[in-house]
């Protein structure tokens, strides 16, 4: 559905994502969902089991602060957990178009793929953490300073928070 599609606003195109992260007690997952626009992310959870409750905990949460998701798409690769029927009628629900990729291909979600990536080569959360609540205090500080201080080159120099709150 996004596929060549310009995005030219805040709270036009979420990308939704989980990655782990590694504890001394295994891992735990982080599911993202990333505003496209602003590159902000806008909804988080991080919780011990690929469960549906931690995809929809966060999109719950970005849903929640979004001042105004009318046209909204929100895109993911085809993981059992957004393909649920719990999640998609949520999205129904609220009214948010469904993108998913073609393939299941990383590329296809490249935004949300190169945001796990930096939330891990660059706020450190790819490191082994004691435990999920010590992860959980880890992934809420990287967020913020990721969404508060870190530039983007394709932002003109400007962080998330900057861009969305200008444009939203």
């Amino acid at each position: 559905m996004i596929k060549d599609m310009e995005v030219t606003k805040p709270n036009q195109v979420w990308a939704a994502d989980i990655t782990y992260i590694r504890t001394l007690n295994g891992f735990c997952y982080l599911a993202l969902i990333t505003d496209m626009y602003s590159r902000k992310i806008v909804g988080y959870d991080l919780s011990d089991s690929l469960e549906l409750k931690g995809c929809v905990r966060a999109l719950n949460k970005a849903v929640y602060q979004a001042k105004n998701i009318k046209g909204l798409i929100h895109h993911s690769d085809r993981g059992i957990q957004y393909c649920s029927n719990v999640y998609t009628q949520i999205l129904k629900r609220k009214k948010i178009n469904i993108s998913m990729t073609e393939e299941n291909h990383c590329y296809e979600n490249a935004l949300a793929e190169r945001v796990n990536g930096i939330l891990k080569d660059e706020f450190y959360l790819d490191q082994t953490f004691m435990n999920t609540e010590h992860a959980k205090r880890a992934a809420k500080n990287a967020i913020k300073l990721y969404n508060q201080i870190r530039l983007h080159l394709s932002l003109d120099f400007k962080t998330p928070n900057m861009v969305y709150k200008l444009s939203a």
